[in-house]
């Protein structure tokens, strides 16, 4: 087989291969959750959040709201040293994260089985 029929050969392979990985790639719903980090994220962002009574009396407040939490469970930082601890059934994850007003957060949410409940948020301070 001379060298053009190989490259011809490799080259329609190649675009066949190209195009497949480009379907799999432009789906939605495909993450690619590696890291623990985002793999905790992820979990708790799949399951319905509910709220403790005290965390309703923070967003009452105004200085915090439920954006402020989407994007804490989307770009916040899980504390492995102070989560994972068993908590009522669940585990207890600390995450930080900013507001809007770029306010630095702490959220303390237990992760169950079937839901998320987010049990406070504090104001980190300063160091």
């Amino acid at each position: 087989m001379k060298f053009y029929q190989r490259f011809a050969y490799y080259f329609i392979g190649f675009t066949i291969g190209m195009f497949v990985v480009a379907l799999v790639w432009n789906r939605k719903d495909v993450q690619f959750n590696y890291l623990p980090n985002a793999r905790v994220l992820s979990n708790i962002s799949s399951k319905p959040m509910f709220y403790d009574s005290l965390v309703i009396k923070q967003f009452n407040e105004k200085w915090v709201d439920t954006s402020d939490i989407r994007n804490t469970l989307i770009y916040g930082d899980v504390d492995f040293s102070k989560s994972n601890s068993k908590e009522k059934g669940g585990k207890l994850y600390t995450i930080y994260g900013k507001t809007k007003q770029n306010l630095d957060i702490i959220l303390e949410i237990i992760n169950y089985e079937d839901k998320a409940v987010l049990r406070n948020i504090s104001k980190r301070k300063s160091e």
